[in-house]
């Protein structure tokens, strides 16, 4: 999967749209979000896509979407830069949430200090696993991440794998799961996951 950059439309990172899915409250939540200010994704090509100027920080909100919940956690397995391998499946026992994100995409940069605060606050309680949905330049992944968010570690996913599983074309996405492995729902768009109503997000089941 390859992406190309598109016309600036601050304040989101706005690319020429895929069609993935004709459901019509999918396109809702994808308009949404892309006008709260998440970057949009593409299928097409070769260029890797960069961060549109102007237009000043994104603003930390999307939109929650609990269509898919109760799916089973996806068997993909992730890489890092050396090679070292993470099994989704083998997640199952604590709750988890990942977080698609590229270097590329301004507001999954501006949410990544709130992840990494939220690693601090949770510790073991809660895996977070950040998935990068770069395509070039890789190697440059880990260090970035290390420099805005030091206690999440940098998987990579430069096929996108991820986000051709869970229909979606916005960046940042974030899904969360519950310790069987259940989907409780995503979050389309970036957020502050440090603080305001992100406890009684995560702290949601399925009953």
């Amino acid at each position: 999967m390859a992406l190309g950059p598109s016309a600036k439309r601050p304040p989101h990172i706005a690319l020429e749209p895929l069609l993935l899915s004709s459901r019509s409250l999918t396109a809702a939540i994808l308009g949404l979000a892309l006008l709260i200010g998440g970057c949009d994704r593409q299928s097409g090509g070769e260029a890797q896509p960069q961060a549109s100027g102007g237009g000043g920080p994104a603003p930390l909100d999307g939109v929650i979407n609990r269509a898919h919940r109760g799916s089973v956690m996806p068997d993909f397995t992730l890489k890092d830069a050396s090679g070292k391998e993470l099994r989704l499946a083998s997640l199952k026992g604590k709750p988890v949430l990942i977080n698609l994100w590229a270097t590329w995409c301004a507001p999954c940069v501006a949410e990544l200090p709130s992840l990494n605060a939220l690693a601090q606050q949770r510790g073991d309680s809660l895996r977070i696993i950040t998935v990068s949905q770069d395509m070039a330049k890789l190697e440059t992944v880990a260090p970035f991440l290390k420099d805005k968010a030091p206690l999440l570690q940098p998987w990579l996913d430069p096929e996108g794998q991820l986000t051709t599983f869970y229909d979606t074309t916005i960046l940042p996405t974030s899904i969360y799961y519950d310790a069987q492995g259940r989907e409780v729902w995503r979050y389309i768009g970036p957020r502050h996951w440090d603080h305001g109503n992100g406890a009684a997000m995560l702290a949601e089941t399925i009953q």
